[in-house]
């Protein structure tokens, strides 16, 4: 029996177990990269992927290389109309990277100061309903394929911001490590 367009019941209840599985997958992978940079001794490679500084920016990276490599995961893993597999995922993609940084400066704001302990917890609340909105998206949204050709663009300036920003960061307050001051990656050569 098929539901929700061409979905399914075995799909979707697949698609489910995928996205729960990547939620737990992208932040466990979050901590990893988080120290990546780090435990590499300050290699190039690790700059491509993991948290070069604290930034709020590093960490919408961490957060979301993992969510984009889980999505090709599922991709191969599960028959879902590519369309609207994409869309969704784009979309909910660009939920994650506006929702952590407005959620930071938000409560920045108004406390004064961030709290570590904030800090973590929302990168990984965000991470659950970025897939929540995800699989809704797919199971639930009966036109979300019209925003494919969009979500394609919106891919590719992600794709561009991930790989320009860690090396030549803006000079707005989303790039700047607050430890440090700095912009990108540490000089750590001087």
């Amino acid at each position: 029996m098929k539901n929700n367009g061409s979905i399914s019941d075995s799909t979707r209840k697949r698609f489910l177990w995928l996205e729960v599985s990547g939620a737990v997958f992208v932040s466990v992978a979050a901590v990893i990269l988080h120290f990546m940079y780090e435990w590499s001794g300050n290699q190039f490679w690790a700059t491509l992927f993991s948290s070069v500084n604290e930034s709020v920016w590093e960490h919408l990276k961490i957060f979301s290389i993992p969510y984009v490599f889980w999505a090709f995961v599922e991709l191969c893993c599960v028959r879902i109309p590519f369309k609207k597999f994409v869309s969704a995922k784009v979309l909910s993609l660009y939920f994650m990277l506006i929702s952590i940084p407005l959620f930071y400066y938000t409560y920045t704001g108004i406390y004064g100061k961030n709290i570590a302990f904030v800090d973590i917890l929302s990168g990984f609340v965000f991470t659950v309903l970025t897939f929540v909105l995800s699989y809704r998206m797919v199971v639930k949204a009966p036109c979300i394929e019209m925003y494919y050709r969009l979500s394609l663009v919106l891919f590719v300036i992600y794709c561009l911001m991930i790989s320009y920003f860690t090396f030549l960061p803006p000079r707005l307050d989303l790039f700047r490590d607050p430890t440090s001051g700095e912009y990108g990656i540490p000089r750590v050569f001087e």
